[in-house]
């Protein structure tokens, strides 16, 4: 945990704007990370100075890491107000059930998740992590939908590879982007699971995130943040 927390002041050009294990603003929106779960999956809240709150992918699988969630929300004052997830593997959906039922917040995706999500479950099984999945309604939306934190716009991406129809959060304003599981610090995530694919994987970074401010700082589902300028300097699976 140490060497992660250095490594985050050595993102260049952003160091003094991130800290988000401190909760130190990131522009306009503050970001709080959670590692939850054996797959030491990052959950993510993204919330403002009047306390919105959206809950990004809740990993969180036991009792301990759902009290972590509670009590940083409530010790925040903050105000959940969406649940949405980037994709639909089980590391990403275990906590969904729970915000659900703590916070009456129903889910949101991308329609093409929706048999991942379902599936889930059985994955589990086959993880030896058996969980409850959410049964609630869904609503679906893709890059056609407009999302607000506050005064802030965030721009959904449509960016499939690691899963049939991932999606990244973008917050121009605050100069991040949320990606789940396509684009990790020098690293992309894998292609071998069902409705992956390596060639759309590397469309969706190349067309989506590459485009993107160098200096926007790229919150990925798993490890360290990043930058978009680091990755297309530096990252061996995709050129810039």
């Amino acid at each position: 945990m140490i060497g992660y927390l250095c490594s985050l002041q050595r993102i260049s050009r952003i160091a003094p704007k991130i800290n988000a294990f401190t909760q130190e603003k990131v522009a306009m929106a503050n970001v709080k990370i959670f590692q939850f779960n054996p797959l030491q999956e990052n959950t993510y809240l993204l919330y403002n100075d009047d306390g919105a709150c959206i809950i990004v992918d809740p990993g969180c699988y036991t009792d301990t890491e759902r009290d972590q969630l509670r009590n940083f929300i409530q010790r925040t004052s903050l105000h959940p107000m969406m649940l949405v997830n980037t994709h639909c593997h089980l590391d990403h959906v275990f906590g969904n059930k729970f915000v659900h039922e703590t916070y009456g917040l129903e889910l949101h995706i991308h329609e093409g998740e929706k048999r991942v999500l379902e599936m889930a479950p059985a994955s589990g099984l086959m993880w030896n992590l058996p969980f409850d999945n959410y049964t609630g309604p869904l609503h679906f939306f893709d890059e056609s939908t407009s999302l607000q934190l506050g005064n802030e716009s965030i721009e959904i991406l449509f960016t499939p590879g690691h899963s049939p129809a991932s999606i990244s959060f973008y917050l121009p304003s605050s100069g991040l982007v949320i990606a789940g599981d396509v684009l990790f610090r020098e690293s992309v995530g894998r292609t071998d699971l069902p409705g992956g694919n390596p060639d759309v994987l590397v469309s969706s970074i190349q067309k989506k995130l590459y485009p993107l401010p160098d200096e926007t700082v790229v919150y990925s589902g798993h490890g360290m943040p990043t930058t978009i300028g680091h990755e297309k300097r530096h990252n061996p699976y995709v050129s810039g």
